[in-house]
């Protein structure tokens, strides 16, 4: 798999920061944020003419759903990927609808064997549709449901094996549901494929009343940034990138956690 370095999701509110990144190799956009025909916005048509490769990561199949994907989201998901030449896409394990009733937000899907099927089927229905791959993103969560049947690490191994995925490992996301639900973060490394983490998300949050939010909206802590390198020391990931998702900091700001992901992966410094 082609190695990127450090990237960053490309959010419309820094598209000028981001096309500033000379030597930026990859970068995350929204895959509904963006339309499968027509013209690009101008700052992601200029990612691509620089040869940076661009990921469309969805955040709406609902692939933990116990109801099928809709196909007319897949037909986009690959429409997108297409129009952006990508090498591959990205999901989330977990459901967003049910009934025909959307949440509005990522829920954790049960445990077990039963959402096993469920998962590993709409994946199998989504990579039908697509010409690339499909990278995995367990998400972040407050809680495990009380009928769970498989820890984290044999649920998402599972799901991988059944489906021949790639993984999106959100380290942000490993650090965030340690330090709500008890463990330590870095066993989960040692309970599943690394070889097959396509790419690695890495965020910031903040703590209120005793939990822990994978907000988007903060620096990232030191502690992610340390589970970076601890990762990093076992198998180090083809890319890492920056996600921000609100409360855009200064320009300074931006390239200071740029670098510290570098430094903490080894990887090239993108910001000069």
């Amino acid at each position: 798999m082609t190695s990127y370095g450090v990237g960053i999701g490309w959010r419309p509110e820094i598209s000028g920061y981001v096309a500033k990144l000379e030597n930026l190799r990859f970068a995350e956009v929204v895959a509904e944020s963006v339309h499968a025909h027509g013209e690009l916005p101008l700052g992601l048509a200029g990612l691509l003419d620089r040869g940076v490769a661009v990921v469309p990561h969805g955040v709406k199949l609902s692939l933990g759903g116990a109801e099928p994907v809709e196909p007319e989201r897949v037909s986009h998901l690959a429409g997108v990927a297409r129009r952006l030449r990508a090498p591959l896409v990205s999901e989330h394990i977990a459901f967003v609808r049910a009934g025909g009733v959307e949440a509005g937000h990522l829920l954790p899907v049960p445990r077990t064997r039963e959402a096993v099927d469920a998962v590993v089927a709409n994946v199998k229905r989504t990579q039908a549709e697509l010409d690339v791959p499909l990278a995995l993103e367990p998400i972040a969560a407050l809680f495990d449901w009380p009928d769970d049947e498989l820890d984290e690490g044999a649920f998402l191994t599972e799901i991988l094996e059944r489906t021949d995925a790639l993984l999106l490992l959100d380290v942000a996301n490993v650090y965030a549901n340690a330090l709500n639900r008890g463990g330590d973060p870095a066993e989960l490394f040692d309970r599943i494929p690394l070889s097959r983490i396509a790419y690695c998300h890495v965020a910031g949050g903040s703590s209120h009343d005793g939990v822990y939010h994978d907000t988007h909206t903060d620096a990232v802590p030191p502690e992610v940034l340390q589970l970076v390198a601890e990762l990093c020391s076992r198998h180090r990931p083809p890319a890492l990138m920056l996600e921000r998702d609100g409360d855009y900091p200064s320009a300074a700001e931006l390239t200071a956690e740029l670098d510290a992901i570098a430094a903490a992966s080894g990887y090239p410094a993108v910001t000069r």
